[in-house]
């Protein structure tokens, strides 16, 4: 059982601040992903909860006590990092036996645990190999098994997957999206992999240069970005972002021209998901000719240029055209999303005047 609260906590070196006041309390049990890209933030704050750094300000507390004070030995947290961190020295039955070993446990239990936690992450067949002769998804599942077999109260995962390939990355992903729902373990997971984040979590915490941008499950941050930044993070595409004006509720840039929106006069940052929109033979709300086409199998991604910004539309497989032909893109009021052309802030249709 572990409950974590992180109360206005910052990391300052010197004049550059790494985190800036971080409020959150990550219930028991939860699977939360720390989401960002390089340099946010993310696992300076994982690394704080752990133990690893010193937080400048405020408060970390687990199940109610404040840890701030505490080795990363005495939190009850394991850690699996980007690199793997084996002993090449040991086989993989005692690279996962090595923390019952460090930690006191009595030797009688050690092979009823070892095995349970290879067995949770199919390793029973690799048991007598040194790490030299696993793959990397293999040597990430010792990695794996080893945290599991301290049966801690959190998981802390710095960017487990980023060494695989695609098709390991897929598989492995699932695994832990398993060993998850198995263990109930309260668990933080970094990455800068917005598709992990949106497969694995409970809740996502996306952040930016060391400030929380929003908070929410998959499905909030996906349907309801709070601002620019979230908006074009997330989604594979991301949200296309044009910017122009708004007049009576007509929204307009170079080839583009929307009405029936809900925000208020003045500068705007117009979004909308490619599978979202459609194309059209005419009448269309933007129209501008092809910058490049890309056949994904089931469905063509249609790119145009509309001033020095590019935007994309996800057409039927079987759309032909080629690059310079006139297109036209439907993009229906009702699936766009609008923010202030200023702050970047999401503007809510409750918020127009």
């Amino acid at each position: 059982m572990a409950q974590i609260e992180l109360r206005n906590v910052g990391k300052r070196w010197g004049d550059f601040v790494g985190v800036h006041d971080f409020n959150l309390t990550i219930p028991d049990k939860e699977f939360l992903v720390l989401l960002g890209p390089s340099g946010c933030g993310k696992t300076t704050t994982m690394r704080m909860i752990a133990g690893l750094e010193d937080a400048s300000n405020g408060d970390i507390l687990i199940d109610g006590t404040v840890v701030n004070g505490m080795e990363p030995k005495d939190r009850d947290v394991a850690m699996v990092f980007q690199s793997y961190a084996l002993y090449p020295n040991m086989n993989v039955y005692e690279n996962i036996r090595f923390p019952l070993k460090v930690r006191g446990i009595d030797p009688k239990l050690h092979d009823e645990k070892v095995r349970r936690a290879s067995a949770m992450v199919e390793l029973d067949d690799f048991l007598h190999r040194k790490p030299a002769e696993l793959s990397g998804g293999q040597r990430q599942r010792v990695a794996l098994a080893r945290a599991i077999v301290r049966e801690p109260n959190v998981f802390l995962m710095d960017e487990p997957l980023s060494n695989l390939d695609a098709k390991l990355r897929v598989s492995t992903r699932a695994q832990i999206k398993n060993l998850s729902h198995e263990l109930a373990v309260t668990t933080i997971y970094v990455t800068h992999d917005q598709i992990e984040a949106m497969t694995l979590a409970d809740r996502v915490v996306v952040m930016e240069k060391g400030v929380v941008q929003q908070v929410g499950n998959p499905t909030e941050i996906y349907d309801r970005p709070a601002n620019t930044f979230v908006a074009g993070f997330i989604g594979n595409p991301a949200m296309n972002l044009i910017e122009g004006q708004v007049r009576a509720g007509v929204f307009t840039a170079p080839g583009v021209e929307i009405s029936g929106l809900s925000a208020p006069d003045g500068a705007a940052t117009l979004g909308y998901r490619a599978e979202d929109a459609s194309v059209v033979e005419f009448g269309g709300h933007i129209n501008a000719p092809i910058y490049s086409l890309e056949l994904l199998g089931d469905a063509t991604m249609v790119t145009v240029r509309i001033g020095q910004t590019l935007v994309n539309v996800r057409a039927d497989k079987s759309f032909r055209a080629e690059i310079g032909d006139a297109v036209s893109i439907s993009v229906p009021a009702g699936i766009c999303h609008m923010f202030d052309g200023q702050t970047g802030a999401r503007i809510e249709a409750q918020d127009a005047s």
